[in-house]
């Protein structure tokens, strides 16, 4: 083997095991398959980690990092908070594999795990807050808010709004179509759709 291919062998396997992961979830992603889709040698894998659970950390850190990275690209961007939740909402995903990071709180190893739980958690927990600022200063504006007067929890909103593009997802995987993802999105828009001053 090269050393070129030798150096990028870490990378390969973090890949491999990220795209098993989203399709098998952990209990399915066995050594032996992660090796294959890798094109790396059992002795490389246990060169660069200390077994599977320590490359499923890194493919699960690695995963976390860019659903952050994508969902700040939209929420960072410029607009209105309604505009920049709306740009969240309706980035584009591949809606019927489902949130890579999402599905893993459906994995009783991962959620067994403290480790392979930590960056899942720190990463639903930093989308939440994230949400929460966006629709705090959309409230401060006077964006969001019922006719009725009634004061809204800015945290309340963000837990729904993720709530919302997780079961989604799962929706979107029951039905076998993206439609059912579009619906609860639109939905939740809708609900969120500033009030026109009369």
């Amino acid at each position: 083997m090269s050393a070129a291919r030798t150096a990028d062998a870490p990378e390969r396997l973090i890949e491999a095991t990220r795209e098993l992961l989203w399709e098998r979830g952990y209990v399915g992603t066995s050594p032996k398959a992660i090796q294959q889709a890798a094109g790396a040698g059992q002795g490389s894998m246990y060169h660069h980690f200390d077994g599977k659970q320590d490359l499923a950390l890194a493919a699960i850190r690695r995963s976390a990092a860019e659903l952050r990275a994508a969902a700040e690209r939209v929420l960072g961007g410029e607009g209105t908070a309604y505009a920049r939740i709306e740009a969240y909402l309706l980035r584009e995903r591949d809606v019927l594999r489902g949130c890579p990071v999402g599905r893993l709180t459906m994995d009783p190893e991962v959620v067994a795990s403290a480790a392979l739980r930590a960056p899942v958690d720190e990463t639903l927990d930093w989308l939440r807050g994230r949400l929460t600022g966006i629709v705090q200063e959309g409230l401060d504006g006077g964006e969001f808010g019922g006719e009725s007067g009634r004061s809204l929890d800015a945290g309340e909103l963000a837990s729904a709004i993720v709530a919302t593009v997780q079961g989604g997802y799962v929706l979107a995987r029951a039905t076998g179509s993206p439609a059912a993802f579009d619906t609860a999105v639109r939905g939740l828009l809708a609900l969120l759709a500033p009030r026109t001053t009369r």
